[in-house]
């Protein structure tokens, strides 16, 4: 789920395609409990707006609460690839997936 930042009317997210990895930018740094320190920690999660989440979930949208970074890394080593990366501060999250090598 992307969120708009507390200070911004509009934000986009941002997917750059490159021959050896994809970047994906999304603007509004880490939110609540999430911190640039311990993003990506298993079971480290907070929301922008629940009100929002409850109803993607509702409606099939969402699987699961804070389990969209662990199912990629999985899947990632399933393929082949190098692990996921991210790179985190207080306005934007990107991540990095890179191609098998």
């Amino acid at each position: 789920m992307n969120r708009l930042p507390d200070d911004e009317l509009l934000a986009l997210l941002r997917v750059y395609w490159f021959n050896d990895r994809i970047e994906i930018t999304s603007p509004g740094g880490p939110y609540g409990n999430v911190t640039v320190e311990n993003f990506g920690t298993p079971g480290v999660t907070d929301y922008r707006n629940p009100n929002i989440g409850d109803v993607l979930k509702t409606f099939g949208y969402v699987q699961a609460f804070g389990r969209g970074i662990e199912i990629a890394r999985k899947k990632l080593r399933e393929n082949g690839n190098p692990e996921l990366q991210f790179e985190v501060n207080q306005s934007t999250v990107q991540c990095i997936i890179r191609s098998k090598l």
